[in-house]
C-alpha cells in the first residue's frame, strides 16, 4: 500500500461510486478499482460493499476512513515540517541553565526566542556547571548556561559564548548592614534599592556562606580571591548547592555571601544586598554547547543570546 492507494479510497469513500471518484481523480475507472481491491488485499479486509447503483463503505471502512484522513493530513504537513526543521523554527531545545541565570539573563533570553521562534518546545534543567558539563558529554542537554572555565580536556569538543559579566554583591542579614554613610540602615531585599557600598573588611568576621568548590571552582576560588586581596581568610560557615539556598541561610542569620549582582532581584525577607566598595572580581556567565552538534534549532538560539545580553550597572558585557 501506498499514499495514492489511501487517496484513492478517500475519494471513493466520500463520492460512493467508482465513476464520480475516477472523475474527481482524473483518471479511469479500471485503474482505480484495480488500485482499492490491491489495498483491501493489503489490509487483509473489504472496504466497500459494491453493487450496479453504488458503492457503500463496510464497517471496516467506516472506522478506517478517519485514520486514513488523519495519515494523509499527516503526510500533507511533512513538507512544511521539514521547512521547519531546517530552519530552526520547529524541534526541541534542552538547556541547562546555573541557578544565578534565573536572576538574570535568562529571563529575557527565554522570551526573546519564544518571540522569535514560538514553535520551538524548550526543556529547562537547573544545574550546577559541572553537572551541566556531564549532561552535555552524554547528550542529555542541547547548551547550558554556564559559569566558565571550560575544562581543558573538553576543550576540542565544547564550544563556549561569553554573555555577561558582573560584579559580586555581599548578601547580609537584614539590620546587619552597619550605617550605610548617610545615617541610615541598609534595605533589605523586599525593600527596593540596596544600600550604599560597604567595605568587605568590615565583615571578615562573619561566617561565610559559600558553596563547595567541587560545584563552581572557578567561582568559588573568585570570591576566595576578593579576600585574599584584602589580606584576608574567610570563616567559612555553611554550604549550599544552589543560589537560592545560600540567601536562605543568609537570610536565617546564619553568615554572609558573596553573590552575582543579578541575585539583587530575588527578594527574600531578611536579606539586604551591598556593593563592594573595593574593586570586585567579575562573575561571568556564557553558553556552553557541543562544537560538532550545532542543530539548527541550536543555532537559532546563539543567534538570538547574543542580542539579548545586556549588561548591569557595574558589568562589562563580554565581546
Amino acid at each position: 500500500m501506498d499514499l495514492r492507494q489511501f487517496r484513492y479510497f478517500v475519494a471513493v469513500a466520500e463520492e460512493r461510486h467508482f465513476g464520480r471518484a475516477a472523475q474527481r481523480l482524473s483518471m479511469t475507472q479500471p485503474p482505480l478499482s484495480q488500485q482499492i481491491r490491491a489495498l483491501e488485499a493489503s489490509l487483509g479486509a473489504p472496504l466497500f460493499v459494491r453493487t450496479n447503483r453504488s458503492v457503500e463503505l463496510t464497517a471496516v471502512g467506516r472506522q478506517l476512513l478517519p485514520e486514513v484522513r488523519r495519515i494523509l493530513a499527516d503526510a500533507d504537513a511533512l513538507p512544511a515540517l521539514a521547512q521547519g526543521l531546517a530552519h530552526g523554527e520547529v524541534g526541541t531545545l534542552s538547556l541547562g541553565f546555573v541557578s544565578t541565570a534565573d536572576y538574570g539573563i535568562l529571563p529575557p533570553l527565554l522570551r526573546e526566542f519564544g518571540e522569535r521562534y514560538p514553535r520551538v518546545r524548550l526543556q529547562l534543567l537547573e544545574a550546577t556547571s559541572d553537572i551541566q558539563i556531564e549532561a552535555l558529554m552524554e547528550g542529555r542537554i542541547d547548551a547550558g548556561l554556564f559559569i566558565p572555565p571550560v575544562p581543558a580536556r573538553y576543550a576540542n569538543e565544547l564550544s563556549y559564548l561569553p554573555i555577561i559579566r558582573e560584579p559580586l554583591m555581599l548578601a547580609l542579614p537584614a539590620g546587619h548592614g552597619g550605617n550605610d554613610g548617610r545615617g541610615g540602615e541598609a534595605h533589605d531585599s523586599a525593600g527596593g534599592q540596596p544600600g550604599a557600598p560597604v567595605s568587605l573588611a568590615d565583615f571578615a568576621d562573619e561566617p561565610l556562606v559559600i558553596f563547595p568548590r567541587r560545584v563552581a571552582p572557578a567561582f568559588y576560588d573568585i570570591i576566595m580571591g576578593c579576600y585574599a586581596a584584602l589580606g584576608l581568610t574567610p570563616r567559612v560557615g555553611q554550604e549550599a548547592i544552589q543560589m537560592q539556598t545560600i540567601v536562605s541561610l543568609v537570610s536565617a542569620g546564619m553568615g554572609v555571601a558573596l553573590v552575582p549582582q543579578s541575585l539583587c532581584h530575588l527578594r527574600r525577607t531578611g536579606v539586604t544586598y551591598r556593593a563592594l566598595r573595593e574593586t570586585s572580581a567579575l562573575i561571568e556567565t556564557g553558553l556552553l554547547w557541543r562544537t560538532a552538534e550545532v542543530t539548527p534549532v541550536l543555532e537559532g538560539f546563539l543567534e538570538t543570546a547574543r542580542g539579548v545580553a545586556h549588561t548591569p550597572p557595574g558589568a562589562t558585557l563580554s565581546a
